[in-house]
């Protein structure tokens, strides 16, 4: 598939006539945010002397997780001084209709041992309807619930492989190093489960919450397996180059940027429960067409 310039298409209309938000100035804003990210995180990526220390929940932070959070948060309280942010550093802070998310190293084990697969995560948030409501709190608070916020914008930056991906509600998905030279991402059209490639973190997630039958009996069922991990399955399927990908257990950081990339390339992410969105606490993503057949599999109806 050949690099293109990209061509935003018009504003969407709504049901009156009304424009549509245009979410192009936020998505120029993220990649200029995934630009000093890179720099900082690839600065300090493979750095003999990188800090590394361990959070309560066990998982390795670097200085270099905190130091990219906190460059996109400044540029964030200058550009957009109005808009809430949540990262995986710091928490939230502020309140109101949109909310910048933000996970400044996904895949900070790989980071640490300088492993290159590894990217910043930023999502613009925004309140709507809960698209399957349900008793559900917002990570962070806010005094909003937390499925009224959809993700409109999302770039994920892996400045390592020399890869960047980003999406805008209504604009589509693309693929390159800038936005006037990009590709348009689609989905693939695999159809049938014994043709599909399927992508995940970890087999031992799915054994530590009794998910263990189902998940085997996908990769069983299946073409091929590999576990890629992280970002970069999400970004596999918005490519077509992966069918279906899940995780058991996940943040709203880890999946607001993947979840908008993947449905604005013509697929479905939504949690094992199927509600659409980066709600749920895990995630299944796929091309659309083996969607259903992915839930009930991991679910294990089957």
């Amino acid at each position: 598939m050949g690099t293109t310039r990209t061509v935003w298409p018009p504003a969407e209309r709504g049901r009156y006539g009304a424009a549509m938000p245009d979410y192009r100035d936020d998505l120029r804003l993220a990649h200029v945010l995934a630009d000093a990210a890179d720099a900082a995180t690839m600065d300090r990526f493979k750095a003999l002397d990188l800090k590394v220390d361990t959070k309560p929940d066990l998982t390795p932070v670097s200085e270099a997780d905190k130091s990219a959070e906190e460059l996109i948060r400044g540029h964030l309280q200058r550009a957009r001084p109005r808009d809430a942010v949540l990262g995986e550093e710091y928490g939230v802070e502020g309140t109101g209709p949109r909310r910048w998310v933000i996970d400044p190293i996904d895949g900070t084990k790989n980071y640490v041992r300088g492993v290159p697969v590894w990217a910043t995560l930023i999502s613009l948030m925004e309140a709507g309807p809960d698209p399957a409501p349900r008793s559900s709190s917002f990570e962070g608070g806010g005094g909003r619930r937390e499925g009224g916020y959809q993700p409109v914008v999302g770039v994920v930056s892996a400045p390592a492989l020399g890869r960047r991906w980003w999406a805008a509600k209504g604009h589509g998905a693309f693929s390159g190093r800038s936005l006037s030279s990009a590709t348009r991402l689609h989905v693939s059209r695999v159809s049938r489960m014994s043709d599909a490639s399927f992508a995940y973190s970890s087999r031992g997630g799915w054994e530590e919450r009794s998910l263990l039958d189902g998940f085997l009996d996908l990769t069983r069922e299946v073409w091929r397996t590999r576990a890629y991990g992280d970002f970069w399955p999400y970004m596999m399927v918005a490519e077509g180059s992966v069918d279906i990908c899940a995780e058991p257990e996940l943040s709203l950081w880890d999946m607001a940027a993947n979840a908008i990339i993947v449905t604005e390339a013509g697929g479905s992410f939504t949690g094992l429960d199927g509600r659409p969105g980066p709600h749920s606490g895990n995630a299944a993503a796929s091309n659309g067409l083996l969607h259903d057949e992915l839930l009930g599999y991991l679910n294990h109806r089957y």
